[in-house]
């Protein structure tokens, strides 16, 4: 039941960001609608392709597709009570990359995945959706970006987990004190401006 409930809110979170994104490029229903949903589902789908869990988890369980659906319908009638659209974006982009994170870690174990290997599921589950997002709205995708820390923090909470794991608290905790690491890396990042160091450095005179 926690696994499907954070999976269903992340689920949410992206779709809603990529409403969000969509409304600000002015794109047409269509093409909000599109951008949810390669948002909410682009990171799953390639994952579940990579560890060969087909037909993927979104054309088996239409419980997906009508979140999807339900999300943008909501997006789009409270657009105006979202105030600050990129403000709105970040937070909804920040939780979903903190559930999804986890979603992937939770589907590497269940392929009896190396841990490493896990994280590494969990980070491309909760990336790749906005990477699609972005390119599809002609924006470099934010992973990309030296001005923000995304996948430093969805690997970090990842690993974090199976820290987690070894203390005496119930697995459970252990999962939700893992997407609040990612969560609270991410807000901390961009608070205090944190950022990974260039490997290009502009020189002058």
């Amino acid at each position: 039941m926690l696994y499907q409930t954070i999976d269903i809110l992340g689920t949410v979170a992206f779709a809603i960001s990529g409403v969000l994104v969509a409304m600000e490029k002015r794109l047409d229903l269509f093409g909000v609608l599109i951008i949810a949903f390669v948002t909410a589902i682009g990171g799953g789908t390639l994952r579940d392709l990579l560890i060969g869990n087909t037909p993927v988890v979104w054309m088996r369980d239409l419980t997906y597709v009508v979140t999807i659906f339900i999300a943008v319908v909501f997006a789009i009638i409270f657009v105006k009570q979202l105030k600050y659209l990129r403000k709105s974006l970040f937070l909804f982009d920040t939780i979903g990359i903190g559930l999804y994170t986890m979603i992937g870690v939770e589907k590497g174990l269940e392929a009896e995945l190396l841990p490493i290997m896990c994280i590494f599921l969990g980070t491309m589950t909760a990336c790749f959706g906005g990477v699609i997002r972005d390119m599809l709205c002609n924006e470099i995708p934010i992973i990309f970006r030296r001005k923000e820390i995304y996948a430093t923090t969805c690997i970090v909470g990842g690993a974090s987990y199976f820290l987690f794991v070894q203390l005496p608290i119930k697995e459970g905790y252990a999962y939700i004190a893992a997407i609040v690491v990612v969560i609270t890396l991410r807000l901390l990042a961009v608070k205090f401006d944190i950022r990974l160091p260039s490997v290009y450095e502009k020189k002058t005179g």
